[in-house]
């Protein structure tokens, strides 16, 4: 049984390497529209969407990640209802759960965005995966890029940077105190890709002068 499930394992990271892309142009991804940008930061309006999700309960961003990412990965090779193959999309979206971990997290949801042709009828996961799907409502989120690899104390360090640069902008005081916010990972490469990966931590932001609204600390 053991090596059985190794070679499962081996054969679906082998999978994950081939399918999830390193940022080619036909992989689907959220919508959004650059509102602002500056040297260390942007602020983009994502528009509504259908994303699906799965809790990992860990104090590890990358236990949680890649515990989450696993089941989500069974849902989109055909562990759903309907058998149905879903293309992969980009990125990877780990958000926190606010507790003692990294980002005073006790735990992650870790999701993906369903491409256009399942947003209107997702198929419905096997129930042993325990993801849903949830909607992404439409609002601004304050983006910081940054390459490497995305682990626990570089994600602490950058999201660190990005609330120190929107303290010094005209959002400093648009959301809850940089401690409470609701903090977001996205990843954009395969665990294989060692140059020139994208990373991103994203941060909502309540910003009416661009036309935009919070949705609370966390969207998810």
């Amino acid at each position: 049984m053991k090596k059985t499930s190794t070679v499962v394992n081996a054969l679906c990271l082998l999978s994950c390497m081939v399918m999830v892309c390193n940022g080619r142009s036909e992989t689907e991804s959220p919508q959004y529209t650059v509102l602002h940008t500056e040297s260390e930061f942007e602020i983009r309006l994502y528009r509504d969407s259908l994303w699906i999700s799965a809790f990992a309960q860990d104090l590890s961003f990358q236990k949680a990640t890649w515990n989450g990412f696993h089941r989500l990965f069974q849902y989109t090779e055909g562990a759903n209802l309907n058998f149905s193959r879903i293309p992969m999309t980009i990125p990877v979206l780990t958000s926190l759960v606010l507790g003692a971990g990294p980002l005073q997290s006790q735990a992650y949801y870790v999701s993906l965005y369903l491409p256009v042709k399942f947003q209107d009828n997702p198929p419905l996961p096997l129930p042993e995966l325990d993801i849903k799907p949830y909607e992404f409502i439409s609002h601004c989120v304050a983006v910081r890029k940054f390459s490497g690899k995305a682990k626990d104390d570089r994600i602490v360090k950058e999201a660190q940077k990005l609330a120190t640069s929107l303290s010094r902008s005209p959002w400093a005081d648009s959301d809850s105190p940089s401690s409470q916010r609701g903090y977001a990972i996205a990843q954009y490469n395969t665990p294989f890709r060692i140059f020139n990966r994208r990373n991103e931590v994203w941060v909502d932001v309540h910003a009416p002068d661009l036309g935009c609204k919070s949705v609370g600390a966390t969207a998810f």
